[in-house]
């Protein structure tokens, strides 16, 4: 890239020798690790080292919103399906409108961000973010909850593809790899969401005012993060069809791989404890809520790591850890054991998805936003999936066995990490 005006020339950093300490890690082969190892406003940009950490500050608040969204959601569920006298059929139908939405708002904001680049789409997405949450809090049937959840669906992944590409760009301007930390704060939102709904729900409070507060937290934190987000210029498109980046379908699959695991997890993991290890109904919850803490920590480490020892090495680490996790849980016929086995599932698993959602990103600054949006859109699909695919494995060969299945897409992902290579 070219320095800005009146800058000299940033002269190319060797990824080695560029980073403080860099002699306490192993050699980086630069197609592994694309994104160098500098610190702030260390990579290729040219950009004011003040610049490029407000903006990592305003992609963390971009996040923070939205895991804090979809955390408040599912905390008012039982209270919306009980305001509206909803079955569980009904509610399922409800919900597939949100997932269609996100399908559907992924699919489309691809080319937009390549077009117009990924802040003039992110900033109105996060802007809009929290009256989309509003919305489901005034449908009256279910015809018009699917649709305002049809609608902040849209928004929610229209955000994830552009916050993240645009999370890429940021980490080219850091000079080193950050966005396992941006998927941190995420899950932290989501966190954060679901306590705050949880302390609406129980001071008695409506949905409406749960929504009506959360978005003003939300629309708060997206106008902060529009005063300090980076806006560079779209990447010109080279031409010719050969120039598109290769491989970007098979990261989609690993994140599908990894994303039938988190599915799994959260819906089919205190069921296994509880009804096939004995547990008692509070403790088969703790399987599941220490599969997200482990994850959260995990994303927390996954920069330094990542830094260390480079993307490639780490996934399939990574990939190995969860592997070996859920084996434990499924293998060990103890709930403790049971608890301690899907908490490494989720370390396991909870830097896959960041290196690959990079990986994809990084290939080719020019379709930055439709690689990310492909990515995201299959790896979404192993989410939405994934329990489905347990429990009908679990009708034909019983649950323990069933969940074999996420344990071997892990192992699937250690082998394919050299897919993460630069090409």
């Amino acid at each position: 890239m070219t320095a800005t005006p009146g800058r000299a020339p940033r002269p190319p950093e060797n990824p080695e020798t560029a980073a403080p300490g860099h002699n306490r890690r192993p050699p980086q082969d630069p197609a592994t690790d694309p994104v160098g190892s500098g610190g702030a406003g260390g990579g290729d940009t040219g950009l004011d080292p003040g610049d490029v950490r407000r903006a990592r500050v305003a992609v963390y608040l971009l996040f923070l919103l939205a895991g804090a969204a979809i955390g408040t959601w599912t905390a008012r569920i039982p209270a919306i399906k009980q305001d509206l006298g909803l079955g569980e059929g009904e509610l399922s139908l409800a919900l597939l409108g949100l997932a269609a939405g996100a399908m559907a708002g992924m699919q489309a904001v691809g080319r937009l961000v390549d077009r117009f680049g990924s802040a003039r789409v992110m900033i109105p997405a996060a802007l809009l973010h929290g009256p989309a949450l509003v919305a489901p809090a005034y449908a009256v049937n279910l015809a018009t909850l699917a649709l305002a959840l049809l609608a902040f669906g849209a928004v929610h992944g229209v955000l994830d593809v552009s916050m993240n590409a645009n999370a890429v760009v940021v980490e080219r301007a850091w000079g080193r790899r950050v966005m396992s930390s941006f998927h941190a704060v995420f899950s932290l939102g989501g966190f954060a969401g679901a306590a705050a709904g949880g302390v609406f729900a129980q001071a008695g409070l409506s949905p409406a005012v749960t929504f009506w507060s959360a978005g003003a937290a939300i629309t708060a934190l997206a106008l902060w993060a529009s005063l300090w987000a980076l806006r560079p210029p779209p990447v010109r498109e080279p031409a010719g069809p050969g120039s598109r980046p290769k491989g970007i379908v098979f990261l989609g699959v690993l994140a599908f791989c990894c994303l039938v695991g988190e599915g799994a997890a959260a819906d089919w993991s205190a069921v296994y404890l509880r009804e096939h290890m004995g547990a008692a109904a509070g403790f088969a919850a703790a399987g599941y809520a220490a599969f997200s803490i482990m994850m959260t920590a995990g994303r927390l480490a996954g920069d330094r790591l990542a830094a260390r020892f480079g993307p490639v090495p780490l996934v399939r680490a990574c990939g190995l850890l969860a592997a070996a996790g859920l084996g434990m849980a499924l293998l060990v016929g103890h709930p403790v054991a049971g608890v301690a086995g899907f908490g490494l599932f989720g370390a396991g698993l909870s830097c896959i998805v960041p290196q690959v959602f990079s990986a994809a990103g990084h290939r080719d600054p020019a379709f930055a936003g439709r690689a990310l949006a492909r990515t995201a859109s299959i790896g979404y699909l192993g989410f939405l999936s994934g329990p489905v695919l347990i429990g009908a494995a679990a009708e034909l060969t019983g649950l323990p066995r069933a969940l074999a299945i996420p344990a071997i897409l892990a192992a699937f992902v250690a082998l394919a990490a050299a897919a993460l290579r630069a090409r």
